[in-house]
């Protein structure tokens, strides 16, 4: 049975404080990569294919995807929890909207487009890795229905980029949702660890691409292999700044890791330089060696 996809889901409400700093200084989902931004860059993905409705899932620096819904007609509803809860927080506020649907996340980028104004069925979408990996993993029977789900594994196919939710997996997923949402341990958990747990009557497909179509950056020093131009120039005022510090290139700054004190938002980074370790506190405004 086919489908004709009423919208599209964007989830764009987290810190993103792995991709430190640039995340601190802009959300994830509005830098530039390779001449686009790459939200507006799956915006216009989906409308392409004739999708028009699409709403997406604000929270943290919400005010600075207020252009996008005069630019690109989007929805945008804004997530309270982001701080405090998972992405099935996101899911949860925009469930109004869910029916045959994709459901995105803002900072995946496709090299081609993958989507379609009819799909035939739920599916998630997959890439294949070889050798160890700690990326979530999936089994599937005979008809590519997902059986199994696992953190880490080898030489498997894992879950990486959109999936597609027809309105019966919508209504089922959903009413879970609501049922479980106010318990104390649902608050740290993805949409895809609720739906894990119910694979018996979450029926869903896998979707498999090959790697050189669906891209996720984590860390700068994974964007920058993408998009070359960040090693020089990171468009970040913060590293900028270390670099005066330093007395360095932007290119020599590497390994940027976020570090906490004490709650979800980040507090600095760490990274390395010419083979010293760094600190830099967003507080202070200043870099350390450790």
């Amino acid at each position: 049975m086919m489908y004709k996809v009423d919208n599209a889901i964007i989830m764009a409400a987290g810190t993103s404080s792995r991709f430190a700093p640039l995340s601190y200084e802009l959300p994830k989902a509005l830098i530039e990569i390779k001449g686009e931004v790459l939200l507006e860059r799956q915006i216009k993905q989906i409308k392409a294919v004739g999708i028009d409705e699409i709403v997406i899932v604000t929270g943290y620096m919400s005010e600075k995807f207020e252009y996008l819904k005069e630019k690109y007609g989007v929805i945008l509803v804004h997530n309270d929890e982001y701080l405090t809860r998972n992405n099935n927080s996101s899911i949860y506020v925009a469930r109004k909207y869910i029916k045959n649907s994709y459901i995105c996340s803002a900072d995946n980028y496709f090299n081609e487009n993958p989507f379609e104004a009819e799909v035939n069925g739920s599916y998630y979408s997959a890439l294949y890795a070889e050798g160890d990996t700690k990326e979530w993993c999936l089994d599937c029977d005979d008809n590519g229905i997902i059986t199994n789900v696992q953190i880490g594994g080898k030489d498997a196919w894992y879950m990486l980029g959109h999936a597609f939710w027809d309105e019966r997996f919508s209504e089922r997923f959903i009413s879970i949702l609501e049922s479980v949402y106010e318990l104390e341990e649902t608050k740290n958990l993805f949409w895809e660890n609720i739906y894990m747990m119910h694979l018996d009557c979450l029926k869903m497909e896998i979707r498999k691409y090959s790697s050189d179509i669906i891209f996720e950056f984590d860390t700068l020093d994974e964007l920058r292999e993408f998009d070359t131009s960040y090693v020089e120039d990171t468009r970040s005022i913060i590293l900028k700044d270390i670099t005066k510090q330093l007395k360095v290139s932007e290119g020599q700054l590497k390994n940027i890791r976020p570090y906490k004190d004490g709650n979800n938002a980040a507090s600095g980074f760490v990274f390395e330089c010419n083979g010293m370790q760094y600190q830099y506190s967003y507080k202070v405004g200043k870099v350390e060696c450790i």
